[in-house]
Parts: C-alpha cells; sequence; structure tokens
C-alpha cells in the first residue's frame, strides 16, 4: 500500500480522503533534517505553508510521485527540482479563494477605521473617540495588482461597495477587466492615482519588492496599501520608512518576508499598520476545501489518475482533461510506437495535428507524446511532470504543426522521428470517441489496433512472403492474433504488421531478416 506522509495540519475530511488508497502518517513536527532522513519511505507528501520541500527533501525522496500543498501557493516548495525529478506538485487554486479575497476587504476596512486600535483602547479603559477618525472607501479609488480570482473577487465587492477600480495584470484582456468593472492601466498609472492598492499576484523575480523605494515615492500620501498575496511583494524597510516620513497613508499586511514576523519597525507604527499573522486562507470553509481539494488529488495520482491542479505539467479543468484523455492516451501511444521504429537516439521529433484537436491546447498532447516518446530507454523515470525536460536535455528539437481543414476524422495526429538510424512516421486516430487505430506508417495505409506485442516489417510485395513469415513464427511457437498488409502499389514495397499474442523469441529478429524479400523488420513492446 502506498504511504503519505502529512507534515502540516490538516483537516480530518482530507486525512480521510488519504485513508482510502494509502496508509497516512501525520507528524507536524518534524525538523528539516529530519523530515529528509524518512521521506524516503512515503510516495506523497502533503503540506501546508509550514514545511519547506528544498532540493535536498526532494532528494531523498526517491519514491516520492506527488508533492499536495494545501492553499494557493507553492514558494515553499522547490518546483524546478521536483519537475526535474518527475515528482508532480499539486495546489489548491480555488479552495481558499474567497477566504483570501474576504481577507484582503476586510484588512481595508480595519485600516480605513483603526478598528485594531480602537479595539485595544477601549479594552484598555479609554474613550478616544477623536483619535480613530477614519475614511470611507465609498468613491475612493482601489487599484487591484492581479485580477485573478482573487483579485476578481475584491473587485466585485468594491465595486459594489462604490469604489472605482484601477487594475493591473498583463495576463488579461482589457475586455475581461471591463467586464470586472475594472480600467486596466501600467503600474505607475495605478500607483499614482489609487487611494488603496491591494496585491493579488505571485511572488517571483519580477514581482520581488514590485513596491520599494521609488514606487512608494510616486503614490498619494493618503493611500493605503493591502498585501494578503505573498511576503517579499513588499520592500518592508522601504514601507516603514515611507510610513513613519508620512509619505503614504497606512498599510495592513498579512503576509511578510520572513515569517514568523521577527523584530520590524512596522510594530511600531500605530495605527496607521494593521498586521496579521498570514490568516488569508484561515477560515473552517477554506481549510476544509483545500484539504479535500489536494486530497483527492494525491489519491488520484496513487491511483494512476492525472491531477486537475498541477503546477508543473500543463493546468487543465476536469471537463478539459476528460475531453483530451483519450487523445492523450493517443499521443502516448504513438509517441511510443515511432520511437520503438526510429530506434537508437531521436534528433528531432515532430508532430501534427489535425481536425478538431488542431484548435485546442496542444502543450498536453505534445507532452503526451514526448512521455511515448521516451518511455522505452527511461521507463519509470519519464512521467507527464518530466518528460518536456528529459526530452531537451537530449537534444530533440520538437516541431509542432496543425491542419485544422483534414476532416477524414474527427481529429487525427501524425507523428515522425528523425534520428541517428533513419527516420518514421505513424499517424493515428480515435474511432468512437476513444478506440485508437494505426492509419498509417511510413505512408503506406493500414488500419491497425495497436497491442501489446507487434512485429512491423518492410518487404517487397510478392507471393508467399506472408505465409514464409507466418510459417517461420510457428516454428518459434509464436501466435499470429492478427495482421494486416499496407501497399502503396502493387509488386512495390509493402508494409505487414502483425499482433502477436507473445513476445518474439530471442534470434528471431534475425531469420525474418534473411526471409527473401524482407527489407527491414521492426519489433514494437506498448
Amino acid at each position: 500500500m502506498p504511504k503519505v506522509l502529512v507534515s502540516d495540519p490538516i483537516d480530518q475530511v482530507g486525512l480521510d480522503i488519504l485513508s482510502q488508497v494509502a496508509q497516512v502518517d501525520v507528524n507536524t513536527s518534524l525538523a528539516p533534517e529530519e523530515l529528509i532522513n524518512i521521506i524516503g519511505d512515503y510516495d506523497a507528501l502533503m503540506i501546508r505553508s509550514g514545511t519547506r520541500v528544498t532540493e535536498a527533501v526532494i532528494t531523498a525522496g526517491q519514491n516520492l510521485k506527488i508533492i499536495g500543498r494545501a492553499g494557493v501557493g507553492v514558494d515553499n516548495v522547490d518546483v524546478p527540482a521536483a519537475t526535474r525529478r518527475g515528482i508532480l506538485v499539486v495546489n489548491s487554486p480555488e479552495g481558499n479563494t474567497i477566504a483570501a479575497a474576504e481577507h484582503a476587504l476586510a484588512m481595508m476596512m480595519a485600516l480605513s477605521r483603526y478598528i485594531p486600535s480602537a479595539d485595544r483602547s477601549v479594552k484598555a479603559g479609554e474613550w478616544k473617540r477623536s483619535d480613530f477618525t477614519g475614511v470611507e472607501v465609498y468613491k475612493k479609488t482601489l487599484g487591484v495588482v492581479g485580477l485573478g480570482k482573487i483579485g476578481s473577487h475584491v473587485a466585485a465587492v468594491a465595486r459594489a461597495m462604490g469604489m472605482k477600480l484601477l487594475a493591473y495584470d498583463p495576463f488579461i484582456s482589457a475586455e475581461r477587466a471591463e467586464q470586472l468593472g475594472c480600467r486596466l492601466v501600467d503600474l505607475d498609472l495605478l500607483f499614482r492615482e489609487a487611494d488603496y492598492i491591494t496585491l493579488h499576484l505571485p511572488k517571483t523575480p519580477e514581482t520581488t519588492h514590485l513596491i520599494n523605494a521609488r514606487t512608494l515615492a510616486m503614490m498619494k500620501p493618503t493611500v493605503r496599501i493591502i498585501n494578503c498575496a505573498r511576503g517579499g511583494i513588499i520592500d518592508e524597510t522601504a514601507l516603514a520608512d515611507a510610513l513613519r516620513q508620512g509619505h503614504i497613508g497606512g498599510a495592513a499586511l498579512d503576509v511578510y518576508e520572513a515569517e514568523p514576523l521577527g523584530p520590524s519597525d512596522l510594530r511600531e507604527l500605530g495605527k496607521s499598520v494593521v498586521l496579521t499573522p498570514h490568516l488569508g486562507a484561515s477560515t473552517e470553509e477554506a481549510q476544509v476545501n483545500v484539504a479535500i481539494d489536494v486530497a483527492e488529488q494525491i489519491r488520484d495520482v496513487l491511483l494512476g489518475l492525472p491531477a486537475r491542479s498541477a503546477v508543473n505539467i500543463p493546468g487543465l479543468s476536469p471537463e478539459v482533461l476528460q475531453k483530451l484523455r483519450p487523445y492523450l492516451q493517443l499521443a502516448e501511444t504513438l509517441g511510443n510506437l515511432v520511437g520503438q521504429l526510429a530506434g537508437g537516439r531521436v534528433q528531432e521529433l515532430t508532430v501534427r495535428l489535425q481536425g478538431d484537436i488542431a484548435s485546442g491546447d496542444s502543450q498536453p498532447i505534445m507532452i503526451a507524446t514526448l512521455k511515448g516518446l521516451l518511455s522505452n530507454a527511461l521507463q519509470e523515470r519519464v512521467n507527464y511532470v518530466n518528460a518536456a525536460i528529459e526530452a531537451k536535455q537530449r537534444g530533440i528539437h520538437v516541431i509542432e504543426t496543425r491542419d485544422a481543414g483534414i476532416r477524414d476524422y474527427t481529429g487525427s495526429l501524425s507523428i515522425s522521428a528523425r534520428g541517428n538510424l533513419g527516420e518514421h512516421a505513424v499517424t493515428g486516430v480515435l474511432l468512437g470517441g476513444s478506440e485508437i487505430r494505426v492509419t498509417d506508417i511510413d505512408q503506406f495505409p493500414i488500419n491497425v489496433p495497436p497491442t501489446q506485442h507487434m512485429l512491423f516489417t518492410l518487404h517487397r510485395d510478392m507471393p508467399g512472403i506472408i505465409g514464409k513469415i507466418g510459417s517461420l513464427l510457428g516454428s518459434f511457437n509464436v501466435n499470429i492474433a492478427s495482421m494486416q498488409v499496407g501497399r502503396k502499389i502493387v509488386r512495390g514495397d509493402a508494409v505487414m504488421v502483425l499482433s502477436l499474442d507473445d513476445p518474439l523469441p530471442e534470434g528471431i529478429l534475425t531469420e525474418i531478416l534473411k526471409v527473401e524479400g524482407i527489407r527491414d523488420a521492426y519489433t514494437v513492446n506498448l
């Protein structure tokens, strides 16, 4: 039975899901070196924000298939290292959307009305109403940096409260922003015009210290900044200096460059600063949602099924994945087939998408083809996570072409592989939406369902050759399940495809190549 290690607190409902398919060990007090020492025994690791999954942990996790982060980000996981090792990394991009958005809105209101400071004052026996005169958000301009699911929800609520909306997001269209009631602008304009700025974007090299001394200097002296996204997007030293000098009006932070927050000038800035200990996802509902989401994905992967929210393979919704899954199997099968026919080192792979699939997302199909191509040589070392990396490291040049005009079938794939031993090409289709058929081998028309053991021959189309091959296989006790010949002209070259009940015994291929008229022969095991 697979083993799952849960190294951060996870709602019980998630543990129950994992227990359906695996032995679940919960240990939430592991030091980094302790995690490294035991991770080799586990097939999956489920975490939240407390566990740091470093390259050393990933290297030690010889059996790891999946790392699941019960939350939105994966900042605490070395995703490139996991990808190189073929380990799937998944998260829950939507499980805490509402919780995080509501916390950002709550922080904005708390900052506007000085609620935390007023609360402390009253509890201390004071009644200093004039010290806590706040401001209204109505008709103020909110700058939303990042219009993903969380930022979009914040924008929708803020719009309902009567705020004007500016937005910056380089990955969203102006039309989509307008649907949300936002005016899409460049970042400098947003910084200059906003009364409130709320951040909803990941921490990357490009967004690290996005809010810094230079950008703070261009903001209104009354601006209030809210960060419930990721620590490090704001230069906290520059922010504290700007607040102390009155260059901006206030800040509300739920995330920090180093957590837990250590000694910081931000603690000493009174009512102009609201600080919370990374509570964005800390609602009962969100904890249940992310636990269910990630546990289900870990369970599915351990059962051999795809994950719906992988961060290091193309992300597909369950609906799209369900529609695309047969084509992924087709691509993987054809990639495996052409790789074995080509033999040796493949230098160039060309994938031609035809018909309906030519107009969709091609990246998953390309990855499935590469997985199939490399699987015979790399076995379990190649999967949907690292197939593209393995191909690149081996110098395989990948070419994608499309032809939506071909309508012989709803959708088909044509794959060719060129290597040091020559070039081969195969074409395949889906019949009835799920049945794979190989319809072309090296431009010879055939119609063959792929099977586990197959023999391909290139021969001269002449009387008796099929009988000779059949007799030879029979003498080696090899049973033929089916046979088909494809040819272009009578008495020219032809391709024969035999489906076999058993793999070919040692030495028989050499005997086949001795048969008069046989130009070449290949065995394929799928």
